[in-house]
C-alpha cells in the first residue's frame, strides 16, 4: 500500500509539471466615465498578493523571492524545472515613430495580456523593461503602460522596483572608478615601487608578472562614462581629478543616464550568469597608447545579477531571460507579449485589469 501512495503522489506531481490552463481567480474591474487620472486607476485597484499570483500561474514556493507584498523575483531553476516543456508563442510589439511622450508600447502589450488572459482564458504574459527614473520624472512620465491598461502598484514599478538598476549603476561606476585609479597607479608608481626589482623579464615569478602588469591607457580614449538614473544636466560635461590626492592627474568626463549603461545592455540579452560574466568581460572601455582595445576583464570584471535599456539608443527590451520564463509558463498554447525596442525589467508584477 506505502508503495502504490507512493506511485500515485508521483504520477499527480508529474501531471502538475504539465502544461495546465492557470487556475487564476480574476478580480473584478470597475471602469469610471470620465475615466480617472492613470495613478487614480492604479490607487483603486487592490493588487492580488504576489506569492498567491504566482501559486496561480503555476510557480513554486521555492521559485520566487518575494520583495514585499507585490513583487517578487523568479528564480533561474524554473528553467530546468521546464526545460522539456515546450514554449508558448511570441508576439513582439514595436512601434517606429518616437514622441515626446511615448509611442504605447507597453499600453498596447499590457492590454493584449489582458485580453488574451482575462477574456480568452489563455494563459498569457506581457514581459515589460524596467522604466528609468530619468524620463519618468521628465515630461514622459513613467512606463508602466496607461489608463486601464497598466502595472500596479504604479509608483512601486516606476521607481525602483526591485533595485536592478541601482545595481548596474554601482557596477558600472566601479569600472569607471577602476579605470581611472589605474591610470593614476600608473602614472604615478615605478616598476621598482611596484616591488620588482629585477630586470631580465624571463626570470620573472608568476607574481612578479602579475605585479608588473600595466595597460597604458590612452585618457583620450576612454569611452565608459559614469552613470546616474537621474536627468542632471550639469552632470552632463564634468571634469574629475579635482583633488590634491589625484596628483594632478584630471581630465574631462561626463555622466550618461543609467540606461544607456552597457551593462543594461548586456543584462538583457545574456541568457546566464557564465554568459553575462563573459559578455561583461569583453566590454571595450579604452584604447591603449598603442591602439590596442582595453577590455573590463583587463581590469577585472564586476558581476552582478531585471533590464530596462533604453529603447531610443538601444534594444529597448525585457530581459530575454525574462522571455524564456514567460514562453515556459505559459505552455504551448499560451503567448507572451513583448514591449521591445521602436527600432524596426524577471520582475512579475499584477496587470491592472480582470486578470489579477
Amino acid at each position: 500500500m506505502p508503495f502504490r501512495n507512493m506511485v500515485s503522489s508521483g504520477r499527480r506531481w508529474l501531471r502538475e509539471q504539465q502544461h495546465r490552463r492557470w487556475r487564476l481567480h480574476c478580480l473584478k474591474l470597475q471602469p469610471l466615465s470620465p475615466v480617472p487620472s492613470d495613478i487614480e486607476i492604479s490607487r483603486g485597484q487592490t493588487p492580488k498578493a504576489v506569492d498567491v499570483l504566482a501559486k496561480e500561474i503555476g510557480l513554486l514556493a521555492d521559485e520566487i523571492e518575494v520583495y514585499g507584498k507585490s513583487k517578487a523575483k523568479v528564480r533561474l531553476s524554473l528553467l530546468e524545472r521546464l526545460k522539456d516543456q515546450k514554449d508558448g508563442k511570441y508576439i513582439l510589439v514595436a512601434g517606429i515613430t518616437p514622441t515626446p511622450l511615448g509611442e504605447g508600447k507597453s499600453t498596447v502589450t499590457i492590454g493584449l495580456v489582458q485580453a488574451l488572459t482575462a477574456h480568452l482564458k489563455v494563459n498569457s504574459f506581457a514581459c515589460l523593461r524596467q522604466p528609468s527614473q530619468g524620463p519618468t520624472f521628465g515630461v514622459k512620465g513613467g512606463a508602466a503602460g496607461g489608463g486601464y491598461a497598466q502595472v500596479i502598484p504604479m509608483e512601486e514599478f516606476n521607481l525602483h522596483l526591485t533595485g536592478d538598476i541601482h545595481a548596474i549603476t554601482a557596477a558600472n561606476n566601479l569600472l569607471a572608478a577602476a579605470i581611472d585609479t589605474r591610470i593614476l597607479h600608473e602614472s604615478t608608481q615605478t616598476d621598482k615601487k611596484l616591488g620588482i626589482k629585477k630586470t631580465d623579464p624571463s626570470t620573472l615569478t608568476e607574481e612578479e608578472v602579475r605585479k608588473f602588469a600595466r595597460l597604458n591607457i590612452d585618457p583620450s580614449t576612454i569611452t565608459w562614462q559614469r552613470v546616474l538614473d537621474t536627468n542632471d544636466r550639469f552632470l552632463r560635461k564634468i571634469t574629475i581629478g579635482q583633488g590634491s590626492t589625484e596628483k594632478g592627474y584630471s581630465r574631462q568626463a561626463q555622466f550618461d543616464i543609467a540606461v544607456a549603461s552597457e551593462i543594461m545592455a548586456v543584462l538583457a540579452l545574456t541568457d546566464s550568469l557564465a554568459d553575462m560574466k563573459e559578455r561583461l568581460g569583453r566590454m571595450v572601455v579604452a584604447s591603449d597608447k598603442d591602439g590596442q582595445p582595453v577590455t573590463a576583464e583587463d581590469l577585472g570584471t564586476p558581476v552582478f545579477v531585471h533590464a530596462g535599456p533604453f529603447a531610443n539608443i538601444a534594444h529597448g527590451n525585457s530581459s530575454v531571460l525574462a522571455d524564456k520564463i514567460a514562453l515556459k509558463l505559459v505552455g504551448e498554447e499560451g503567448f507572451v507579449g513583448e514591449s521591445h525596442t521602436r527600432r524596426a525589467d524577471g520582475d512579475i508584477m499584477p496587470i491592472d485589469s480582470q486578470n489579477h
